[in-house]
Order: C-alpha cells, then sequence, then structure tokens
C-alpha cells in the first residue's frame, strides 16, 4: 500500500524518527536520576456528563470511581474536541485539534468505517510516541478508531503492545442498517494479529482490564504509559455474566433468543450493568497499581471520548443540554476524574477550562520529554490548573462538528456560530443548560468572540496537516 502523502514517506518519517531519537536521548541526559509519574487514561465510549454518581446520577452506581474522585479531583469543565469517536480520538492522541490533523471525519462518513482508506498520519507523533522518547513502556487495550489499515494501527504510533478493537464494536454484521453498511466480521487484534473475528462481546471489558493489569504487573520496574479506551457504553451494550445479576427475567429471556442478530433495543435496558462494570474495571487497575507499589507515582484520569447518544434509554448528559453529535455542551464537557495521591489535590472540585488535548504536554513536562516543535500543538500544560496554582490556560476553546467550526468558549461565555454568524451566546458559569439566549443583550462579548472563531478559522487553514491515505484499502477481516 502506497501513502498519499504531500512529502515522501521516507522523508516524513525521517522527521519523525529524529525527532523520538533526540528526545530520547536529551531524556537520558537530564532525567535519568528522577522517577517519573506513570500515566493510565481510561477512556470510555458515549458516556455521558451525568453518567457518573459522583456526578449526581441515580441511574447508576460508580463506587470505585466516586472513591477515585474524593481521592483526586472532579474536573467540571473537562472537554474532548469533538462530539463523536474518531476525531476525539484524533485530539487525545496528537494534542491537536482534530482539522488540524486532517482528521475530523471518516472518508465518507462521521467516523472511520472498516477498510477506511483514511487514517491518522503516521507522520503524527502521539502522546505515546512522546512518552516512549522519554523511555516510557506503551500499552493500549481497547478501541483504536484511527484507522484499520495497518499503516496506522496503534503498533505503528508509539504503542508497545495493543489488544482490541480497531473501530467501534457496532461495526459487524449485526449492525441495524447491515443492508446499507454491508459490515464484515468484526476483527479482534493482539498487537498486528486478527485474533478472532465477531468476538463474544459480553467479555470484551473483562478481557481488555486482565490485558491492563497484565501490562501493569510487567512492567512495574518501569515508567509506562496505559491507554484503556473501553468500547463500553457505546451500543449494543454487553456485559459479563456476573454483571447480570438483577436484570429483569423479560431481558434475560429476549437476550436468549439472540440468533444470528443483536437485540440493540433489549440491550439498551443493560446500561446500569454496562457502567457497574466499567467502574470495576476502574476498580481492579487502581488494585493493580496500589499492589504493585506504583499507586503514589501514578496518575490516573478517567474521562470519555463525547457526550450520550440522542436514542439512548438511559444514558444521560446530566444539567447539560445536548447529546453526542453536537457541540452544546451535553456532545463535548465530559465527566472527568484525576487522581496522583499527594500530588493532586484530595476531594477538589476543578472547574477550570481543560481538554483531552492538554494531556500531551502535560504528561510530557511531567515525564521530562519534549513536545515535538515542528508542529502546531493546541493543547496547553495544564499542571498548574490541576494543582489549583493557575486557572486555565485556553483563552479560548473551539467546538467543531465535523469539518465545521460551530461555537468557541472564552472564560464564561459561550457562542455558537453558523457559517461565522453568530446565533446563540450563553453564559456558561449562570446558565450551564444553555437555555437563556442572551445574544441580544451582549453584542460586545459575541463580537469579540466571533474575532476569536475567525482568527482561528485562519490558522488552522494555514497551519493544518494531512490526514494519511492507502490505496486497495481493505477490511483487516477479508
Amino acid at each position: 500500500m502506497a501513502l498519499a502523502t504531500r512529502e515522501s514517506p521516507h522523508q516524513r518519517m525521517n522527521v519523525k524518527t529524529l525527532f523520538l531519537l533526540v528526545s530520547l536521548c536529551l531524556w537520558h541526559l537530564h532525567h535519568a536520576e528522577a522517577a517519573p509519574p506513570n500515566f493510565v487514561v481510561i477512556f470510555t465510549d458515549d458516556q455521558g456528563y451525568g453518567d457518573l454518581s459522583c456526578y449526581g446520577a441515580t441511574h447508576v452506581s460508580t463506587p470505585r470511581i466516586d472513591r477515585m474522585a474524593a481521592e483526586g479531583a472532579r474536573l467540571t469543565s473537562f472537554y474532548v474536541a469533538a462530539p463523536v469517536c474518531t476525531p476525539s480520538r484524533a485530539a487525545l492522541m496528537t494534542g491537536c485539534y482534530p482539522k488540524r490533523v486532517g482528521m475530523a471525519m471518516g472518508s465518507n462518513f462521521g467516523v472511520l468505517l472498516a477498510g477506511d482508506p483514511k487514517g491518522l498520519h503516521p507522520n503524527e507523533i502521539t502522546i505515546a510516541e512522546v512518552l516512549k522518547s522519554a523511555g516510557y513502556r506503551t500499552g493500549m487495550f481497547g478501541k483504536w478508531h484511527l484507522g484499520d489499515q495497518p499503516e496506522f494501527l496503534p503498533t505503528r504510533q508509539g504503542f508497545d503492545e495493543y489488544f482490541g478493537l480497531p473501530y467501534s464494536h457496532d461495526i459487524h454484521p449485526f449492525h441495524p442498517q447491515q443492508q446499507r453498511f454491508q459490515f464484515p466480521p468484526l476483527p479482534l487484534l493482539d498487537g498486528e494479529t486478527v485474533v478472532e473475528l465477531d468476538p463474544d462481546a459480553d467479555y470484551l471489558t473483562r478481557r481488555i482490564t486482565q490485558r491492563a493489569v497484565k501490562f501493569i504487573e510487567q512492567h512495574k520496574d518501569a515508567p509506562f504509559f496505559l491507554y484503556i479506551p473501553h468500547p463500553i457504553p457505546h451500543a449494543p451494550l454487553h456485559v459479563s455474566p456476573r454483571f447480570m445479576e438483577g436484570v429483569s427475567e423479560d431481558v434475560v429471556a429476549k437476550l436468549e433468543e439472540e440468533e444470528g442478530q443483536i437485540d440493540y433495543k433489549t440491550r439498551d435496558r443493560l446500561f446500569r450493568q454496562a457502567i457497574a462494570e466499567i467502574d470495576w474495571s476502574v476498580g481492579q487497575v487502581l488494585d493493580a497499581l496500589k499492589s504493585n507499589g506504583l499507586d503514589e507515582n501514578t496518575i490516573v484520569l478517567f474521562t470519555s471520548d463525547n457526550g450520550p447518544p440522542k436514542n439512548s434509554l438511559f444514558a444521560s448528559a446530566g444539567p447539560l443540554r445536548g447529546n453526542k453529535g453536537t457541540t452544546f455542551e451535553g456532545g463535548m464537557r465530559e465527566p472527568t476524574v484525576i487522581r496522583w495521591p499527594g500530588k493532586i489535590p484530595a476531594g477538589v472540585v476543578n472547574d477550570q477550562l481543560m481538554t483531552t488535548m492538554d494531556l500531551l504536554p502535560t504528561f510530557a513536562l511531567l515525564a521530562g520529554a519534549e513536545v515535538p516543535s515542528d508542529r502546531v500543538i493546541d493543547g496547553k500544560n495544564i499542571w498548574p490548573t490541576l494543582t489549583g496554582e493557575a486557572g486555565t490556560p485556553h483563552e479560548a476553546f473551539f467546538y467543531h462538528s465535523g469539518n465545521a467550526l460551530k461555537g468557541v468558549r472564552s472564560g464564561e461565555w459561550k457562542l455558537h456560530a453558523n457559517n461565522g454568524k453568530p446565533v446563540m451566546l450563553f453564559n456558561l458559569k449562570d446558565d450551564v443548560g444553555e437555555k437563556n439566549n442572551v445574544l441580544k443583550e451582549h453584542p460586545d462579548i459575541a463580537e469579540r468572540l466571533s474575532g476569536y472563531l475567525s482568527d482561528f478559522a485562519d490558522d488552522i487553514a494555514q497551519h493544518s496537516r494531512p490526514a494519511g491515505s492507502v490505496e486497495d484499502a481493505k477490511p483487516l477481516s477479508k
């Protein structure tokens, strides 16, 4: 397969390789005596702002995540850079707005599908590669969704170990619109090898957790970055038998009738159980860190990739307006908990604006790694923000729907725009639910925020990078 790029693959890969080699040498020279922290990022799928009990939910119970919040900080203005899977994950990996790296959409759909010729460009330097350059071991267990062609897999983007799915688990032959999409069997990968087709999704959360715990045990004597992007609670919902206790008999009976199909509607009723298994998984990871003597030198962050789906029976954005796919707060503001005993104050609620893009530069600073200097990185160092020593480093944060720039937040103000024209203005401090449009009352604020939008659109146009592309792309399962 030949990469379609603006420069030759050899030229582009030389830049990346040189960065990694220089960074590694600098780390060994200046940071060999330090004991850098480990990093664990747990990233769920389609979990809403209101889907943790420590965020006020009563329809779910999350005691381990609640305890994690009590021992760390609950972030109440933490954002992803897009309201759907693929672009949100691209931002986390690169520290950049998805449009800047050409990953705001799939080739012909809002996200990447099976056999998509598009993917995160191999020349991008991911958070895994930044940390790897500082001597970290890197592992990913769960859902990737940044390209299923060999050139785009996690093992080509800085991860030493990978076990999971190349995209969402509903991209399978049992999809309700299979006649339209014609999805191939769902591949489960270990490294770059397809080890199963259409794996039993009831056990995915458990298997991912087991691999994550094993990674911790195997690499307890060296710094590591562990990324756990769970496929759940994206529909169709699946849980292991242990968490089916208490499910009504009629639901169990309907699920037992599943043969050659997936009953999405009935599985929607497993939401409480799916969240309970995720909470169990978080507990397993935290327990593994403690039992291996790593508890006090590991940052653990829990968040989700976007808001809850519109038609979910139970998933909730809490007090926020909107849902997955929208640029209202409910689509992009995520329930987020971060813990580092002795370093991040315990029991704190931090309402400063922060984003997944900030993890790359922040983790790099703490690890003694170099942030790429040959490209624009949109993320900021939020370590002073997390410790309470400073406010947000973001003068403005921008909302996209696909490639369309749809809004901006600066301080307590949020402006929604359509084709660059202001349409709604909200004061998020007083109106987090975006119910009271005060555009007419504050034309000066609308004008200032419109200026941010215009300047940012120009910046993206001048300083963006292409996604990767391959010829003759084929699904991994064919």
